[in-house]
């Protein structure tokens, strides 16, 4: 499943060049995450109060093209690996006229709350949208 998340470019995400600096991307990528999670139905609150996170273990970006201030921004989010304890998730950033400002694959794994080890994602919490 592939989902889209929107938003502006706001001012203090740009740099001294006037375009949003490399690690704002960073914070994009999660915000969509978030809401890729919420989208496909994945309860992210339950999932930390059954005593589990989900950390990112490796994120592959690639720098495309500028955005600036006040730009509508598009994150399209979709798994493109899923396992029993981690996955990956492919992101792309895209102006509103389609350019690609980023591309990234975030690799992410589950991990238990009691000890942060990697830990097999609970049945209950496995859902169509996790998979690709």
């Amino acid at each position: 499943m592939k989902t889209k998340t929107i938003f502006d470019v706001r001012t203090y995400e740009c740099d001294s060049y006037g375009h949003v600096n490399n690690a704002v991307y960073l914070n994009y990528l999660e915000y969509a995450r978030m809401d890729y999670l919420r989208q496909i139905g994945f309860k992210y609150e339950s999932f930390v109060e059954a005593g589990f996170f989900i950390y990112v273990s490796h994120v592959d970006i690639f720098y495309k093209s500028s955005a600036r201030f006040g730009d509508t921004l598009t994150i399209e989010s979709e798994p493109i690996k899923f396992g029993a304890v981690s996955g990956t998730i492919r992101q792309t950033v895209m102006l509103g006229d389609g350019t690609i400002c980023a591309q990234a694959e975030v690799t992410w794994a589950s991990v238990s709350s009691k000890n942060g080890r990697p830990t097999k994602i609970p049945q209950e919490f496995v859902v169509d949208g996790l998979k690709p």
